[in-house]
């Protein structure tokens, strides 16, 4: 089958989610006394960490690419499926959005967080990110489960959402050693599902209705 070049943008997607893994693991190497079982991923990219010039090198690839692949899936998906699926998939490309801006313009002054403006604001682009994530993903969840044809979409949402769940409440739960590892489920998830709806895109999936 040939693909469009919308569908083949939709890899992007991948190419996202693995530049993000590849800062997340390697960027540690560059931070002295970094502890990933207990730190933040936030604190890689703080703008006094040591492992910012690393971070940003690895991640060169993943805001870019990520709002590119969000961007052409809702492109790719205009008068397909449902529009219950179609809704769910603008707002996660909402945040997509927000997230890539926010992040970008506002990370934390330091490690942990100090209390400055751009904390604060940091804080604020995460409860929203954190608030259309969950809104987006339970969106396209219920599509899934009213439409066969979104079945899958809804499959992908429901692993994101269980891995922003598991982060969510875990942060809560578990001993501040732990707060790494818990944390890591809810980041992964979004660029995750982002990844799985550029894949999606590229192989045309459509179900049986």
């Amino acid at each position: 089958m040939k693909r469009t070049l919308t569908q083949k943008l939709g890899l992007l997607g991948v190419l996202s989610f693995f530049s993000y893994a590849a800062a997340v693991v390697l960027a540690p190497l560059a931070y002295p006394g970094y502890d990933w079982m207990a730190q933040a991923v936030s604190d890689l990219s703080a703008a006094d960490a040591p492992s910012l010039a690393l971070w940003n090198q690895l991640s060169a690839l993943y805001n870019v690419c990520e709002v590119v692949c969000v961007t052409v899936v809702c492109i790719g998906i205009q008068g397909q499926k449902t529009r219950l699926l179609r809704t769910g998939i603008y707002l996660f490309a909402i945040m997509e959005w927000i997230s890539a801006a926010g992040y970008r313009m506002f990370p934390l002054s330091s490690s942990g967080y100090a209390g400055a403006f751009q904390d604060m604001m940091h804080m604020v682009v995460t409860a929203l990110v954190v608030l259309l994530s969950i809104v987006s993903l339970s969106v396209i969840i219920a599509a899934g489960v009213k439409d066969r044809s979104c079945r899958s979409y809804g499959m992908c949402a429901a692993v994101a959402l269980c891995m922003m769940l598991v982060g969510a409440i875990g942060m809560k739960l578990v001993p501040a050693q732990a707060f790494g590892i818990v944390e890591r489920f809810s980041v992964f998830a979004a660029t995750g599902f982002n990844a799985a709806l550029g894949v999606h895109l590229f192989c045309g999936k459509e179900e049986a209705v």
